[in-house]
């Protein structure tokens, strides 16, 4: 107090702003998305100049009574997850899966000891909707392929919960469709148009170069997974969309699976399809393939032309399919036609890191993530 009264009736003004400024600022943000701020109060005599919430039209059809203002979201499962992290995560109260530490290092610390909600939707509903009860999210958000029934089963669990719940398509051909409409819903138009645009062109620029590359001319290959390499993402699977965009892909089956972990296939029809080039999903039989005897005879095996797909936060090709499939979508063609490109498989990668997940790979990382990825 003595200090004060020395510096008299100024200095008082000062600290009263300083610390008024320093409370401010302590309100900063905690857990996985901003504590709920009150609204400011409009001047006494005048009504706010819109509504509180609003009708919102979602890809299914459905209207739901939205908040004009959103600062809680929650990821209906593993693909709504990715999206949402690239779009807007300071808004997310929690995670469908816990990040390991590699997607913490990318997607931040503040993500650690987040609530687990799980997902609903999918092959297992193992959604704990208690849990995303008690994080008072404002919206569910589920993104991803418009499945038959999912019109009724938003309806059933917007009911259950008493949480509008959002579906927003995502899809290969247009993801800037998404990340418009989740910018006009999060009232975040410039990152949602910045994002829109980036996937647009990557998707425009191998479209255009694969129109100059006959069915005839393109690589035959496959993509194998699973302990022994015996799995198989086969071709028109939604899971197969980026290789057959860019590809000739060999395996063909009866009954195409839509799961992660595509067909059981053997070695000996892999031998029989034999195909020039493969990738192998991270976890698979990668590193030893080369010297199995059990594959000799595989072209792409006995030419080395065999490699593997970073999957780092996320596989680059599927599992699940979503977002990262744009990496993946510039990875393969480069990888499969260098010479079509005027850019490097190095030059997308860091541009995708730093738009789509606002984080910069040091020269290191980068040579770690590509290490298999490209020609040795």
């Amino acid at each position: 107090m003595s200090i004060t009264m020395r510096r008299g009736a100024a200095g008082l003004l000062a600290l009263l702003c300083a610390l008024a400024l320093a409370a401010c600022l302590g309100l900063g943000l905690t857990g996985c998305a901003p504590q709920e701020q009150k609204a400011a109060e409009p001047p006494q005599g005048q009504r706010a100049a819109e509504p509180e919430t609003y009708v919102f039209t979602d890809d299914l059809g459905r209207e739901v009574e939205l908040p004009r203002q959103i600062d809680r979201i929650c990821p209906s499962g593993f693909t709504a997850q990715q999206v949402l992290l690239t779009m807007a995560p300071d808004k997310m109260v929690g995670l469908a899966q816990e990040l390991s530490d590699d997607q913490l290092r990318i997607f931040g610390e503040k993500f650690k000891g987040c609530p687990v909600f799980g997902a609903v939707l999918g092959a297992t509903d193992n959604l704990n909707r208690e849990a995303v009860a008690a994080e008072n999210p404002q919206v569910i958000i589920d993104t991803g392929e418009a499945k038959k029934g999912a019109k009724e089963d938003l309806d059933a669990l917007q009911e259950q919960l008493g949480i509008p719940v959002v579906f927003i398509e995502a899809k290969l051909s247009d993801y800037g469709a998404a990340y418009e409409r989740l910018g006009e819903m999060l009232a975040m138009e410039d990152r949602g148009q910045e994002l829109a645009d980036y996937c647009r062109a990557a998707y425009e620029k191998v479209e255009s170069v694969m129109a100059t590359i006959p069915e005839s001319e393109r690589a035959n290959m496959a993509y194998l997974l699973g302990e022994n390499g015996l799995n198989a993402i086969a071709k028109t699977s939604f899971q197969g969309a980026v290789m057959d965009m860019v590809a000739n892909n060999v395996v063909v089956v009866d009954d195409v699976s839509g799961k992660g972990n595509g067909n059981e296939v053997s070695l000996e029809q892999i031998a029989l399809w034999n195909p020039e080039l493969i990738i192998f999903q991270a976890g698979s039989i990668y590193d030893t393939v080369g010297d199995d005897p059990a594959w000799a005879g595989v072209a792409a095996i006995d030419e080395g032309a065999y490699y593997q797909v970073p999957n780092d936060p996320y596989c680059w090709m599927n599992n699940p399919p979503t977002v990262n499939q744009i990496m993946g979508l510039q990875w393969l063609p480069r990888l499969l036609y260098p010479d079509k490109f005027d850019d490097t498989i190095a030059d997308v990668t860091r541009a995708y890191y730093h738009t789509m997940y606002q984080y910069d790979l040091s020269d290191a990382e980068l040579a770690d993530l590509l290490a298999d990825a490209q020609p040795r």
